[in-house]
C-alpha cells in the first residue's frame, strides 16, 4: 500500500507503565470507535508498519492507552514514543451527503456560489480551534473555515466542492 491509502489515526506520546504501553492521543472524532482495532501502522523512517495490538484502554476524549504485541517493556516502548499511527482508508465507512472525510476532499474543484470557481483544495489545515480549506487559485493561496455554514453541496463524482464563503472573504485574497 501506498501512502496515500493510510489516514493519520494519531501520535505515541510517551511511554505508559513499566509493562511496554503506549499513551496515544488519537485525532479522530469518535474515539471509542477505535477500541477493538487488531493492528494499525506505525510510521517508521518512513514506512507504514503493521504493529498487533493486545489492547487498548482509552483515558479520556482523545488520549488512549495502547498495548502492542511484542512490545513488552518501558525500555522497547521507549523507541516509538513520537511515532505516527496511521489506519488503511478502505476500512472507513462512506459518508453521504455534506460529511467526508479531511483527506478525502483533497484534490476537489471548489466552486463558491458567488465568485465561481475558486480553485483545488490542496489539503485542510486542521488547527486547534478552526479546521481550514487551503485552497490554491493561480499563484494565491485562499483559506476558508470547514464549518457546516459554508458547504452547500459534495459532488464525489465529479470531484467538486460547492461553497458559499462568508461575505467578504474571498475579496481578501483576490
Amino acid at each position: 500500500m501506498e501512502k496515500k491509502d493510510f489516514y493519520y489515526l494519531g501520535k505515541i506520546l510517551k511511554t505508559f507503565g513499566n509493562k511496554g504501553q503506549l499513551m496515544v492521543h488519537l485525532e479522530v472524532d469518535e474515539p471509542e470507535r477505535y477500541l477493538n482495532l487488531e493492528s494499525v501502522y506505525l510510521d517508521i523512517y518512513g514506512e507504514r508498519i503493521p504493529f498487533f495490538i493486545t489492547g487498548v484502554e482509552l483515558k479520556s476524549k482523545n488520549s488512549a492507552v495502547f498495548s502492542f504485541a511484542d512490545v513488552d517493556s518501558a525500555d522497547v516502548a521507549e523507541e516509538y514514543t513520537g511515532k505516527e499511527m496511521f489506519l488503511p482508508v478502505s476500512g472507513l465507512p462512506e459518508l453521504k451527503g455534506k460529511q467526508f472525510y479531511f483527506h478525502e476532499v483533497e484534490g476537489f474543484t471548489v466552486v463558491d456560489t458567488h465568485f465561481g470557481e475558486l480553485g483545488t483544495v490542496m489539503n485542510i489545515l486542521d488547527l486547534h480551534h478552526q479546521a481550514l480549506f487551503r485552497i490554491i487559485y493561480g499563484e494565491k493561496e485562499i483559506l476558508v473555515p470547514v464549518v457546516d455554514e459554508v458547504i452547500i453541496d459534495i459532488d464525489r463524482e465529479k470531484k467538486v466542492l460547492t461553497i458559499e464563503a462568508p461575505e467578504g472573504l474571498i475579496d481578501i485574497y483576490l
